[in-house]
């Protein structure tokens, strides 16, 4: 996961672990290297400038400690502003408030929305939660059985979706089922498309209208890098996502999706798929991936 990142990183690492005294000019130079190693990484030309700027300030007004060498107080400042650029701190998803909790997974066509949505579901059920997943892509060909067979390998129940009837209309049916039957957690695996269109959009403003949803999950493959953030802000923008789920991460050897989907949506990295397994999504922590960036902690030692 992000090997040509951390590679570039390591080096510039080792570089500056070994200087002796910081000056301006060598400060701007590591910093100049680490703007070629993000902007390789695909990571949003908006956001590494932000990055750049705020890391160069700090390093130039770093207050000297006998703890740490000066490249090693470098490479601390980069870690942390690399944390704040993962989004900061672990954000949970909701499962509090109005019961039954509601999750509409979105996102374009082959993102991994299905196989998400199952995955989510495995990882509910495990901390005691009692999801139904409900299938409400009409279009797509064996997308209901592909859900169906999903929910039996998996011991949850599946809403017995017909491609005859509208997605609104399954998501309000499948509210009415879990609350006769208690299930408390409903998980609506959406329609994707090729590309983002006007209908699209309206079928899920319709379901978000009718089921009063807890989270938005927006899923992505990290695979694409600018092109999911791009898409992200575009659902955001019209649905009002609450969280990003990054599909395929351990294929991504560059990192770009990940390292700007915060910055650019405001919106936090819930989740992360790490292979095809259904027990293959984990809670995303920035400081752990951040960390993993060419084992960081032990630059600091």
């Amino acid at each position: 996961m992000f090997d040509n990142l951390t590679d570039r990183l390591e080096g510039i690492f080792k570089k500056l672990r070994g200087t002796g005294k910081l000056t301006e000019e060598n400060i701007k130079d590591s910093m100049r290297e680490v703007r070629m190693a993000l902007l390789e990484a695909d990571v949003n030309l908006q956001v590494v400038k932000d990055f750049i700027a705020r890391t160069t300030e700090k390093a130039v007004g770093l207050e000297v400690t006998k703890t740490l060498s000066p490249g090693q107080q470098i490479i601390k400042i980069v870690h942390e502003e690399l944390v704040k650029l993962l989004g900061g701190t672990t954000e949970q998803i909701r499962l509090d408030g109005r019961q039954p909790v509601t999750i509409m997974m979105a996102g374009l066509q082959g993102s991994g929305k299905t196989t998400t949505s199952g995955k989510l579901a495995r990882m509910l059920k495990a901390k005691g939660r009692r999801p139904y997943l409900v299938p409400a892509d009409i279009y797509r060909p064996a997308a209901i059985e592909q859900l169906q067979v999903l929910g039996q390998r998996l011991d949850i129940p599946v809403h017995p979706s017909t491609t005859d009837t509208k997605p609104v209309d399954i998501c309000r049916q499948a509210m009415l089922a879990a609350e006769q039957k208690g299930y408390d957690t409903l998980i609506f695996d959406t329609a994707g498309r090729l590309h983002v269109d006007e209908d699209l959009m309206g079928e899920l403003k319709d379901i978000q209208q009718a089921v009063q949803l807890s989270e938005v999950l927006f899923v992505a493959d990290s695979m694409t890098g600018q092109d999911a953030v791009t898409v992200a802000d575009k659902f955001n923008q019209d649905l009002e996502i609450s969280g990003v789920v990054l599909t395929k991460m351990e294929g991504d050897a560059r990192g770009g999706a990940a390292l700007s989907i915060k910055n650019v949506t405001g919106k936090p990295i819930k989740f992360v798929g790490i292979g095809e397994g259904l027990d293959a999504l984990e809670v995303f922590h920035p400081d752990r991936i951040a960390s993993e960036f060419s084992g960081w902690a032990t630059f600091l030692h």
